[in-house]
């Protein structure tokens, strides 16, 4: 862990000199693990409320599942799902950041103007480069993530001469982008994004390797929780899958990564907690 790094998000100043969670809060009617349970504002409402009782430093919100397959949601639609929800959760929690899950600028504009503090980006500005000028005009934290292909094709044979060079390749070559649009550096997060245009061993030689990644001076988010590089390996269904998100939380963790992006909050800071334990006896 490197202890000068911070986020800046919307003025809104997170300290990472320990491990900070991301609570995920899906709206939308068919993510992969939750997907129908918070589309209505009273229970998006309930469910964010338990994740920051829980400990949730951020919550991400989703109006759109990115699961392998998913069909393409309209952007008028995406926008309906977050209008619904968004500007109830910022009078309900305003000092609460929050992320909203979209690679559309013009949505990142929407949810800017609706309070949004980050913006958590699967395709890292390449499905829409605009949004890099809207997180700069904003002043939005923004999480750049890597995939290969789209949320349709991108787990139909993935491959990589190394994936993990490519994906550092990636980095580099969006991160100057974002900068060249004016975005700040204290506002990136990098994501190597799991299970996103990935095989089970590509997902696990990422891991492995993440402290390559934190090495680029920026913080490092994991988001591995119920997913299926965890799923397949034990051959369990996603509901069944905690005990293996916390193992794989702490391999995370030990390689250098700063933020968790996760389901399950109280489990995940348990896991920050023991770790950190564990990483003081060799300080």
């Amino acid at each position: 862990m490197q202890p000068d790094l911070r986020l800046d998000c919307k003025g809104k100043i997170l300290s990472l000199k320990k491990p900070i969670i991301m609570g995920i809060l899906n709206i939308g009617p068919d993510s992969f693990f939750d997907g129908g349970c918070y589309n209505h504002m009273g229970k998006a409402l309930e469910q964010c409320a338990r994740l920051v009782r829980e400990g949730a430093d951020i919550v991400d919100v989703g109006a759109v599942s990115t699961r392998p397959g998913a069909d393409d949601v309209p952007e008028a639609e995406e926008r309906k799902r977050l209008s619904e929800v968004l500007p109830a959760l910022r009078r309900e929690f305003p000092d609460l950041p929050l992320s909203v899950d979209t690679y559309r600028s013009e949505i990142a504009v929407f949810a800017a103007d609706q309070g949004a503090d980050i913006i958590n980006d699967i395709s890292g500005g390449t499905f829409d480069p605009a949004i890099f000028d809207v997180v700069a005009r904003h002043s939005l934290g923004y999480i750049l993530m890597h995939i290969k292909g789209t949320p349709q094709n991108m787990q139909r044979n993935p491959q990589y001469d190394d994936v993990v060079e490519e994906i550092k390749s990636f980095f580099i070559r969006q991160s100057k982008a974002y900068f060249e649009a004016g975005c700040k550096k204290e506002s990136l997060v990098l994501d190597p994004g799991f299970g996103f245009g990935k095989t089970l061993e590509h997902n696990y030689r990422i891991l492995y390797h993440l402290d390559r990644f934190v090495d680029m001076g920026y913080p490092v988010l994991a988001a591995v929780s119920r997913k299926s590089m965890i799923n397949k390996l034990l051959n369990v269904k996603p509901e069944a899958a905690l005990n293996g998100t916390s193992v794989v939380h702490s391999m995370a963790l030990l390689r250098g990564a700063s933020m968790l992006r996760v389901h399950d909050v109280k489990e995940a800071r348990e896991v920050v907690q023991l770790v950190q334990m564990f990483q003081q006896e060799g300080q």
